[in-house]
């Protein structure tokens, strides 16, 4: 359907000017689908306005000079570029090629911000990691959600072998809108959390653990197959996944509390 029919469909009393107002937004979505072809990439340059955020690149298995081809070109359209599980080397020659590129080691992530992110102050996420091995995943998980304007807490080393050092930040876990639980070997910790908190929790199985983790396959089931309810889990070492689903929930709160106000 064309603008032009919409509008004069409501000029004859045949659509309802709200079902008109639905109909152009949902028009103007359609119309945010540009492109840029590089060749060895086709950049989606217009999702920050379908969906709120930019595009988020995975480096794993680019090369820095497809790298830096493509921030240099997505640094034109957004004033954010974010690029995700970039070794150090790589990121290097990043840095060297692009002014203002910021690498992350924790993280293991690469920005290019044209400005500070204004973040939430009242609302938070917490992000609970089961042991250091899985602090890449969880700093994945939460610096993205920083990056979507998001305060995290981070509660870190704090798995059920020693669960009294759970208990010991249970109340910043409690505080927070929506929580993210990143955990490798048995992945038990995201049932327990489950169990004691009332707010969304966004499961993480990680890759570590002895050989019957099967590189984390036994985590995720363990965290699918979780007999605490409000939990969803992502994928294995999905620590972006899991921080942007996690910001969204609390940027929807935060959005419909303002819209209130």
């Amino acid at each position: 359907m064309k603008l032009s029919d919409i509008l004069q469909q409501v000029k004859n009393g045949g659509l309802d000017p709200q079902e008109a107002v639905e109909l152009i937004e949902g028009l103007s979505m359609l119309s945010g689908s540009r492109t840029l072809d590089m060749g060895f990439a086709n950049l989606d340059i217009d999702r920050e306005k379908r969906t709120g955020f930019p595009e988020v690149i995975y480096g794993q298995g680019k090369s820095a000079e497809q790298i830096i081809a493509i921030v240099t070109a997505l640094r034109i359209h957004s004033d954010k570029v974010i690029v995700t599980r970039v070794d150090p080397d790589k990121a290097n020659e990043v840095m060297a090629a692009v002014d203002g590129a910021d690498y992350r080691s924790d993280a293991r992530m690469l920005l290019v911000l044209k400005a500070a992110i204004p973040i939430h102050s009242k609302r938070y996420i917490a992000v609970v990691c089961a042991g250091s091995s899985d602090l890449p995943v969880a700093e994945e998980a939460a610096l993205i959600s920083e990056c979507m304007g998001v305060r995290v807490e981070r509660v870190y080393d704090v798995g059920v072998a020693g669960i009294h050092r759970l208990f010991a930040r249970l109340g910043v876990i409690r505080g927070a809108d929506a929580v993210v639980v990143v955990a490798g070997m048995e992945g038990a910790l995201a049932s327990v959390i489950g169990g004691l908190v009332s707010k969304p929790v966004v499961a993480v199985p990680t890759s570590i653990g002895y050989g019957a983790n099967f590189q984390g396959l036994s985590a995720l089931l363990a965290m699918l197959n979780a007999c605490a309810p409000g939990i969803a889990v992502v994928n294995i070492d999905n620590g972006f996944g899991a921080g942007y689903y996690a910001a969204t929930i609390v940027n929807a709160i935060h959005n419909a509390s303002t819209q209130e106000d």
